[in-house]
């Protein structure tokens, strides 16, 4: 198993909660109002009246087949809207309860 945790924009919220949807993985965590900036480019942001924009982020487990089809939709989602901003990483699950 695969932990897939994902920092996006808000405006991406039902677009991600929709393609985990579509890829029949019914559950993961969401985080709201996340401020922060990435290490690359782009704009901050932190919600604040200088950087009005907010993160959210999402956890979810999967099977290992289906990270790599995870993973996939989320680069493509993020090549069509590159200046929104998005970052994915996939973690090995160890044990679960």
């Amino acid at each position: 198993m695969k932990a897939i945790f994902v920092v996006y924009n808000q405006a991406y919220n039902q677009e991600i909660v929709e393609l985990l949807e579509h890829l029949g993985q019914r559950g993961y965590t969401v985080w709201e109002e996340i401020g922060g900036r990435g290490s690359v480019d782009g704009e901050p942001h932190l919600g604040n009246h200088a950087w009005p924009t907010q993160n959210h982020a999402l956890l979810t487990v999967v099977d290992n087949a289906l990270a790599l089809r995870v993973m996939e939709a989320l680069r493509q989602l993020d090549a069509d809207n590159p200046k929104l901003g998005l970052r994915a990483y996939v973690l090995p699950v160890e044990d679960a309860l």
